[in-house]
């Protein structure tokens, strides 16, 4: 048994994940602002942003593991350093796909059909800018991205205690509790025979279970002592017509596209740039992932009962 501690953990694959540890038989305290977590667990009603708070809701807990579900920015992260260090041996953050994404930053460029692996984004040399208005929700909004890299960055300097990112894919399943609510914006326009907008020449991607990530999550966190950067990711790159190929056969509608033009914005997972990750570090880690083609035709049932029940 590991003491655990969950930042966030209320909604999603992080609910999840709280079930996960409690079911291995970890002892879990959640910190949120106020979201109930599930029975048999210790909650700390306090705001991660406020140091002053956290310390106080704190006390003099130890953890073995922190995993920090809802961290955006480095100013977040300063703060998780200061406050944990001394606290925990280990820090799992969760990270984004989008890091790697060449429209957000001047990346080493990939060529198409290389899968992505960590070291493009290397968080220990990443500059870091602590003066940005990140507590400004707009701006956060548009440099998600950058947050992300910047938190890492952060995290990856500190000395307090061991550190892993996991860089999860585009998230899917869950039916109703899928809160990103981009599969049901294809399953909508599927179902109603509306238009998807996508890219001429639209690129692959890469996705990830809620489930898989909630049980690569507890791996990260206790399953190995590996640091560092983790790409998490089921084996198979899928493009926005495979997606939508999928849903047509399950619904029995046909997918209806249009391709977009300069400066239009295309639906969400349509690319025009590469950056579709590799799982291979993980894999040598010892982490086995699912191919995409074993769980997205049950995602896509989940989704289209929710569209149903909300018809």
């Amino acid at each position: 048994m590991q003491r655990i501690c969950v930042i966030g953990g209320s909604r999603y694959f992080g609910k999840l994940l709280v079930k996960r540890l409690q079911a291995a038989g970890h002892q879990v305290t959640v910190i949120n602002r106020g979201s109930v977590p599930p029975p048999g667990v210790e909650h700390l009603v306090v705001d991660r942003d406020d140091e002053a708070a956290l310390v106080g809701a704190l006390g003099s807990r130890t953890f073995d593991v922190v995993v920090d579900q809802v961290c955006y920015t480095p100013v977040q992260a300063a703060i998780a350093a200061r406050v944990f260090g001394g606290r925990t041996r280990r820090y799992v953050m969760t990270s984004t796909i989008e890091v790697y994404d060449p429209a957000t930053a001047d990346l080493p460029a990939v060529p198409h059909g290389t899968a992505v692996p960590e070291e493009v984004v290397d968080a220990a040399s990443w500059p870091v800018r602590m003066d940005l208005p990140w507590h400004d929700a707009a701006y956060l909004e548009a440099h998600y991205a950058e947050g992300k890299r910047q938190a890492e960055a952060v995290f990856t300097r500190q000395h307090g205690f061991g550190f892993v990112a996991v860089r999860s894919a585009h998230v899917l399943g869950g039916g109703a509790e899928e809160f990103t609510g981009r599969l049901a914006h294809y399953v909508g326009h599927v179902t109603r025979g509306t238009e998807i907008l996508v890219h001429a020449e639209a690129l692959p991607t890469v996705f990830i279970h809620y489930e898989e990530l909630a049980d690569l999550l507890v791996w990260a966190a206790a399953g190995t002592d590996a640091t560092g950067a983790v790409n998490a990711c089921s084996d198979g790159p899928l493009d926005v017509y495979g997606l939508g190929a999928v849903i047509a056969a399950q619904s029995g509608r046909e997918a209806v596209y249009r391709s977009v033009g300069a400066g239009e914005p295309a639906s969400p997972f349509s690319f025009d740039r590469h950056y579709a990750m590799s799982n291979a570090r993980a894999k040598a880690l010892g982490f086995r992932f699912s191919h995409i083609t074993d769980w997205l035709p049950g995602a896509v049932a989940e989704a289209l009962d929710a569209s149903a029940a909300h018809a």
